[in-house]
């Protein structure tokens, strides 16, 4: 079955940088878009940006400039390379197929303190 776990949240202060990874497995991950997702408290989970499987990206306007997606194949994993992070990035970041599968892993607590 999918699993996806997700790594590499943190307390950090505002202005620095975190990179999130998720190893994926249960599909054939280089054959869909991967995408990171977060969801901060009270608000509905919200797409951050995609990677297709030729390796084109899309971001949310509010993460444009400052976050970076990637993918290894060859390791089933998505990255998230976040720079430059603000308090209102604080939120639970998932990764997920994009369009997402009906499953969620557990995600990883980002908080950015200012």
């Amino acid at each position: 079955q999918v699993q996806l776990v997700e790594s590499g949240g943190g307390l950090v202060q505002a202005g620095g940088s975190l990179r999130h990874s998720c190893a994926a497995s249960g599909f054939t991950f280089s054959s869909y878009a991967m995408g990171w997702y977060r969801q901060a408290p009270g608000k509905e989970r919200e797409l951050v940006a995609f990677i297709t499987s030729g390796g084109s990206t899309y971001y949310a306007d509010s993460v444009k400039g400052r976050f970076t997606i990637s993918r290894d194949n060859a390791k089933n994993t998505v990255y998230l390379q976040m720079n430059s992070l603000k308090p209102e990035d604080t939120a639970v970041y998932y990764c997920n197929k994009y369009p997402a599968f009906a499953s969620w892993g557990q995600g990883t607590q980002v908080t950015v303190s200012s």
